[in-house]
């Protein structure tokens, strides 16, 4: 998936990359266990493998296959075209990240190699939220590496001051601390602005909306459904409580920096949005909390859009069994941990979220990752979100004072046409 800041991913944007140098070898593999003298060649993106991790697997693999790791970090701008190049080549990369909402086009054109026997082997708990956008058609064309999702980051002080004593474990809860601090009348309660797409999308995960429907063989837009409805009747409440303009994203201006200022209640994004807010404003730091965003119910927060990676390898690949070996040791239960613990992303198991402990933006999005998704796993989303994007348009029109059925007409030939172009 696109990264950037109202994309997927995010945690890509708080990670230093290091790239591990190795030598090329194109001779075929005769097993993991014979690899003296060959290397591995593996696709990172910018930003995604930070130096302690990177060293320690390094280190591992080559310890334990003989082999050379050759990291080669690739820029996100452009990448789409590049490894679909790249894939369709007789010499690909060995293994490759991917952005978990890209994978089914990768898999779609049999550039990505059938896991199954992997997953069985390293993956029977790996969490279903975060897998669900490896398997494509049924099959598991890539294995979850991480994760992150939208937190809510709000200002202590202003909310001391408005007499909130506790952060909100309900949605009603929410609603009433921003009352309170608009009715102290010295800040904004939410900057919030009416294209903030990721934050809609997982209200609509959190209502259990579809964004898409089959009709025959294609598919076509869903936001006439009365689930993508109440998505959007509870974004509108939330959207009240802000000045924001109905018409930009999160980006347009940088909300972080709306919120550096001082005079912001809360705003909704990813934990490392608050480190852009320090660096605009450095004396912000000692009031800067973070909680999870809270769902109808105390027991279930609110449905979040989970961006993140995936590691997949090239059906091209010549050297099978060494690039699984590297798998099973980048994704093993010690790395997915040290990955957690240095970054603060959502490891690939439940089971290691306590990893992420000390990091508190990442303690306040680990509980909302189990129920979280993402957009439509198809390879004809791609399409929909290129701006022009028509949900933000959407958006904008409900908020505007369109009623969400006919702002859903209003897009509807645009987002099919969308849908029905060829990948």
């Amino acid at each position: 998936m696109k990264r950037g800041l109202i994309a997927a991913t995010g945690v890509a944007a708080m990670l230093v990359s290091v790239a591990a140098c190795g030598s090329s070898d194109g001779d075929k593999e005769s097993g993991a266990g014979g690899s003296q003298g060959k290397s591995l060649t593996v696709w990172f993106m910018d930003g995604s493998n930070p130096p302690a991790w990177t060293k320690s697997v390094q280190a591992e693999f080559e310890q334990k296959t003989g082999a050379k790791l050759d990291v080669k970090i690739q820029k996100w701008d452009g990448i789409q075209q590049k490894l679909t190049t790249a894939l369709s080549e007789s010499s690909p990369p060995d293994v490759v990240e991917i952005g978990n909402t890209q994978t089914p086009s990768y898999a779609q054109t049999g550039g990505l190699q059938d896991l199954a026997d992997l997953k069985k082997e390293i993956g029977a708990d790996w969490t279903e939220s975060l897998n669900k956008p490896s398997v494509f058609e049924g099959k598991q064309y890539a294995a979850p590496w991480y994760a992150a999702n939208r937190v809510v980051i709000y200002n202590k002080k202003i909310w001391a001051d408005a007499g909130i004593k506790d952060v909100p474990k309900t949605r009603a809860d929410f609603f009433k601390a921003l009352e309170a601090i608009e009715k102290k009348g010295d800040a904004e309660p939410l900057y919030l602005p009416g294209q903030n797409w990721y934050f809609f999308d997982g209200l609509t995960i959190g209502t259990g909306a579809d964004l898409v429907k089959k009709d025959g063989k294609k598919y076509v837009s869903n936001l006439g459904d009365p689930k993508v409805t109440k998505a959007m009747e509870i974004y509108k409440q939330y959207q009240a409580f802000s000045k924001a303009p109905k018409d930009k994203d999160e980006a347009t201006p940088q909300q972080a920096d709306i919120f550096a200022k001082g005079k912001t209640g809360a705003f909704i994004g990813m934990g490392w949005e608050a480190q852009t807010a320090i660096k605009a404003n450095p004396a912000i730091e000692k009031e800067i909390g973070y909680f999870t965003i809270p769902g109808e119910k105390a027991d279930k927060p609110e449905g979040v859009f989970l961006g993140g990676s995936n590691l997949a390898i090239s059906t091209g690949s010549k050297k099978q069994e060494l690039a699984k070996e590297f798998l099973k040791i980048a994704l093993s239960d010690k790395n997915e941990a040290a990955l957690a613990k240095e970054v603060g992303s959502i490891p690939n198991k439940e089971s290691l979220l306590p990893n992420v402990k000390g990091n508190a933006a990442a303690e306040a999005a680990a509980p909302a990752a189990k129920g979280g998704g993402t957009t439509p796993l198809i390879p004809e989303w791609a399409q929909v979100e290129n701006a022009p994007n028509p949900i933000k348009a959407y958006m904008t029109a409900v908020l505007n004072g369109k009623s969400p059925e006919d702002a859903a007409k209003q897009v509807e030939a645009d987002m099919n046409k969308r849908l029905s172009q060829k990948q």
